[in-house]
């Protein structure tokens, strides 16, 4: 457990935390949706335009050597913090939805085919959701869910998980309920009918220790933002052997090996994932997020997260007419109604 002079040096890392909002200390409980950057951070980007802003990959001078070294040196941060066999194995994305987007187009459409099933949860960011509905549309392949139970956990995968699923793709945790899935189990099951499988690690990545190994999974999302890095920032994992095998989702420059007008030629990836200019300070500045969140360490972070958790939820909850929703064991977000107060209303007072 955390001693309480390590959150004050936490909350002391950033910059914004120094204001005032309505007359007291700004207290900011919407780091699910984003996070607040430490300084750390904030003095990369500002190094990056300042001392180093170029294009990376195209350029022999001097900037554009210190952009890519930076831009790469970012991806192999990502890739020991999600636990990767390599650096190859990252590409870099605007965040988990473009992630998810770019498996759903560029795996979806070569592989899914009319009466493929894919399954998804009840749970689901409609980022999880949304892009697996138009594959489906595209392809013919039929949608089906894992329902959630009244105590905020899923059902069992039992008669759901069959082996005309070809993809199985849910959330790590739950965005509203905070409901912490067995990942390396789910991963695990779906490998037994063969099916491939993505994990949106949107709301864990930061939180709590991530071993792709570990879980088994042939795909892991997850967004910059959400873990002390800069907007449209974010990162896919692929199992190599995936990402050689799935085509191009963009086109355009820094993906091409050659290019003529009849035809093209692509690089490995990740390279061929991404193309045009990318977000190279994001990125760098991704790297940067990794650096401060391991500073502090994953598990001593998880420890304060349950910590601060337990609480909200024994103190929401013995509030009278409010209910809390979701498991006892739990992520960093609390879900509650109040039968006294619209939840805008509620909101706006906080």
């Amino acid at each position: 457990m955390s001693t309480p002079d390590q959150p004050r040096a936490w909350r002391d890392d950033f910059p914004i935390l120094e204001q005032s909002v309505n007359g007291h200390a700004l207290i900011y409980f919407d780091n699910a949706a984003t996070t607040q950057k430490p300084r750390a951070v904030i003095e990369t980007l500002r190094h990056y335009y300042e001392r180093d802003n170029a294009n990376v990959h195209r350029g022999l001078h001097e900037l554009s050597s210190r952009a890519t070294d930076a831009y790469e040196a970012a991806r192999a941060k990502v890739a020991r913090f999600l636990g990767a066999d390599s650096a190859e194995e990252i590409v870099f994305t605007r965040g988990t939805t473009e992630a998810i987007n770019l498996v759903a187009q560029a795996w979806g459409g070569k592989n899914l085919r009319a009466g493929d099933v894919i399954l998804l949860t009840e749970m689901e960011h409609h980022s999880n959701l949304v892009p697996w509905q138009l594959a489906a549309e595209r392809t013919g392949a039929r949608l089906r869910f894992v329902p959630v139970l009244e105590d905020g956990t899923l059902a069992p995968l039992d008669g759901l998980l069959t082996p005309e699923v070809k993809l199985f793709a849910f959330t790590h945790i739950s965005n509203s309920l905070g409901t912490i899935n067995p990942a390396a189990e789910f991963c695990r099951r779906a490998r037994e009918v063969g099916a491939v499988t993505l994990v949106d690690g949107a709301q864990s990545a930061g939180h709590l220790p991530v071993d792709v190994r570990e879980i088994g999974c042939d795909f892991f999302a997850c967004s910059g933002h959400k873990m002390c890095g800069p907007t449209g920032s974010g990162a896919l994992y692929g199992r190599a052997e995936m990402l050689d095998a799935m085509p191009p989702w963009q086109g355009g420059g820094e993906m091409i090996a050659s290019v003529t007008y009849e035809r093209s030629t692509f690089k490995a990836a990740p390279h061929k994932f991404e193309a045009g200019t990318p977000n190279i300070a994001g990125a760098i500045g991704l790297g940067a997020a990794v650096d401060y969140i391991e500073s502090i360490g994953r598990e001593r972070i998880f420890a304060h997260d349950e910590e601060l958790t337990r609480e909200a939820v024994e103190r929401i909850g013995a509030l009278p007419g409010v209910r809390v929703f979701g498991p006892r064991e739990r992520g960093a977000l609390v879900a509650f109604a109040a039968e006294w107060a619209h939840p805008h209303d509620l909101t706006t007072y906080a």
